[in-house]
C-alpha cells in the first residue's frame, strides 16, 4: 500500500479547555495566534461534544470508540478493559509506531502508580502518569521503568519538547501515531507561567454573559490563569507544528487539536470554590462543547477560509474517523460513526451517569441524559424533562423553555429522539446507586472510587 495511504497522526488534547475560550471562536480574552491560524487551515468541527464531560469517561470513549455504558468507565479513576481493539492497538496492528506522552487517567490503580505494558492499550513509546495537576512539579514513568521521573519546569513545555524530539527522530518509512495529553488548562489556574499570567490582568478581561454578579470577582481571577494556560498550549502547538514542517511531514500528517471537556468557570453560578457546584459534568455549553480542529493537507487542502463541519460529533466518533483517514479498518466493537462519511446524526447524547466527588448529588449534581443538536439542548433528569435551550435565540442558555407552549413540538421531537438513542444503547437511565451496583463499583463516603484520593486532587 502506498505510504500516502497511511498518514502520520499527531493527536493533541488539552484538559478542561472549553470551545468558547479561543481566539478563532471569538473570545476577546484569548491570545491564541497559532491556533487561530491553524483553524484557518483545518476542518473545524463546530459541534464537537464531550458526551460525558469528565476526564476518564472521555478518554475511554476516545480509545474504545464506545459509549460509557459499554466500556463501563462512566466515572473517574476506573481502569479501561483490554478488548484488543482499542485505538492504539488498532493503529499498532496496522503498522503504526505508537506513542503516548502526558496524562493517561485510564488505569484506575492509583494516580501515581506505574502502568504496566498490558494496560497501555497498544502504546509503545511511553512517558506518562495516570493523573496530576501539579504542573510545575509533574512526574511520569518512562517505558517499562518503575522509577518516578520529573518533567523539568512547567510540564506542558517539557512534554512538548519530548514530542518534538519524538517527531524529529521518527523513521519516515513507518507511520507513527503520537498522542500528547496535556493536564492544562485544568485548575489550579494560578500555576500557569508567571510571564503569561501578567498578560491577562483580571480587570481587563471580559466575562461570559452568564456569570452572575456575585461571582464576577472570582471569575476575573480564575480567567487570568486559565487564559495564561491556554496561551502556553498555543505556544506548544506552534512548536509541534514547526517540527512537523521541518521534518517534511506536514503534507502527510493528520494533526488534531481538541479537549476532553470544558470548564464552567462561574458560568451559571457554577464554581466549586464559591457555590460547591461542579466545573464540568453539566449539560451547559461551557462544559460539553470542545474545540476540534483537524488538518490533513494531503486529503483536505487548506481552504482560503475555515471549513466548518456542522455534523454533531461525540467522543466515540473520533476513533472511526481517524482510523478511516489512516487507511485502516474500524473494529466491529466500535459504536461511534465517522461523521465525515455519515453526517446525518441529528444530535449526540450528553450524559452524567453517577455524580461523584465535586459533582455528587449532595452538592447539587444530578444524573441526566440529554440530546445536543446544532441548535437545541434537551435534558432529562430522573424526574423527567429538566432543560430545553434554544441556543440560536439564547446563546447564553439563560431561558430554560421546558414546558413552554411555543416549544412543545420541538420538545416532543427531541424527547422521542433521546428515547430512541437510549434504547439503542440499552440505557435504562437508572438511579446512580443502581448503576453502581450493576457494574459492581464501590465508592467511598465522598462519592469517589477509592483510588482517586490517595494522592493529589480528586477533581479529575
Amino acid at each position: 500500500m502506498p505510504r500516502s495511504s497511511h498518514p502520520n497522526l499527531v493527536f493533541i488534547f488539552a484538559d478542561q479547555l472549553r470551545a468558547q475560550s479561543l481566539g478563532y471562536a471569538g473570545d476577546p480574552n484569548a491570545r491564541t495566534p497559532f491556533l487561530d491560524r491553524f483553524a484557518s487551515e483545518s476542518l473545524n468541527f463546530v459541534n464537537a461534544t464531550s458526551n460525558c464531560p469528565i476526564c476518564t469517561p472521555y478518554r475511554a470513549c476516545l480509545l474504545s470508540g464506545q459509549y460509557p455504558l459499554t466500556h463501563g468507565l462512566f466515572m473517574n479513576d476506573l481502569c479501561l478493559p483490554d478488548n484488543g481493539h482499542s485505538l492504539g492497538q488498532t493503529l499498532k496492528k496496522g503498522g503504526y509506531q505508537t506513542a503516548w506522552i502526558g496524562k493517561w487517567h485510564l488505569d484506575g490503580h492509583g494516580r501515581t502508580s506505574p502502568i504496566p505494558p498490558e494496560r497501555r492499550q497498544g502504546f509503545d513509546y511511553w512517558k506518562t502518569l495516570e493523573c496530576t495537576h501539579d504542573y510545575n512539579r509533574s512526574h511520569y514513568y518512562e517505558g517499562d521503568s518503575v522509577e518516578l521521573k520529573a518533567w523539568p519546569g512547567y510540564d506542558a513545555y517539557a512534554q512538548t519538547d519530548d514530542a518534538v524530539a519524538y517527531i524529529r527522530r521518527h523513521n519516515s518509512d513507518t507511520p507513527f501515531a503520537l498522542f500528547l495529553s496535556f493536564g492544562t488548562p485544568h485548575d489550579p489556574y494560578d500555576t500557569a507561567p508567571e510571564d503569561l499570567r501578567r498578560l491577562f490582568p483580571p480587570d481587563k478581561l471580559t466575562l461570559r454573559g452568564n456569570v452572575p454578579p456575585h461571582l464576577e470577582a472570582l471569575a476575573w481571577k480564575e480567567y487570568s490563569g486559565y487564559y495564561a494556560h491556554i496561551l502556553a498550549i498555543d505556544q506548544c502547538m506552534k512548536k509541534i507544528d514547526a517540527a512537523i514542517s521541518a521534518c517534511g511531514l506536514a503534507e502527510n500528517t493528520i494533526l488534531v487539536f481538541t479537549s476532553d471537556h470544558g470548564d464552567m468557570l462561574e458560568s451559571h453560578g457554577c464554581s466549586p470554590r464559591a457555590s460547591k457546584s461542579p466545573r464540568k459534568q453539566l449539560p451547559y455549553e461551557e462544559s460539553v462543547l470542545v474545540p476540534f480542529l483537524l488538518r490533513y493537507p494531503a486529503r483536505f487542502p487548506p481552504p482560503s477560509s475555515p471549513r466548518r463541519v456542522a455534523a454533531p460529533m461525540a467522543a466515540p466518533d473520533i476513533m472511526p474517523m481517524l482510523l478511516e483517514l489512516c487507511g485502516l479498518g474500524v473494529p466491529e466493537v466500535v459504536e461511534g460513526v465517522n461523521v465525515l462519511k455519515s453526517p446525518e446524526q441529528t444530535g449526540v447524547l450528553i450524559a452524567s451517569y453517577a455524580p461523584f466527588a465535586d459533582t455528587r448529588v449532595a452538592l447539587g449534581g444530578r444524573p441526566y441524559r440529554g440530546l445536543r443538536t446544532p441548535r437545541y439542548t434537551f435534558v432529562r433528569d430522573l424526574n423527567g424533562p429538566w432543560m430545553l435551550f434554544d441556543r440560536q435565540t439564547d446563546p447564553w442558555q439563560i431561558n430554560n423553555v421546558v414546558g413552554w407552549m411555543q416549544y412543545a413540538n420541538i420538545q416532543a421531537e427531541l424527547d422521542a429522539e433521546l428515547t430512541r438513542i437510549l434504547r439503542a444503547q440499552n440505557d435504562p437511565f437508572e438511579r446512580p446507586e443502581d448503576l453502581l451496583r450493576r457494574y459492581s463499583y464501590s465508592v467511598n463516603n465522598s462519592g469517589e472510587i477509592p483510588f482517586s484520593c490517595k494522592t493529589g486532587s480528586c477533581l479529575g
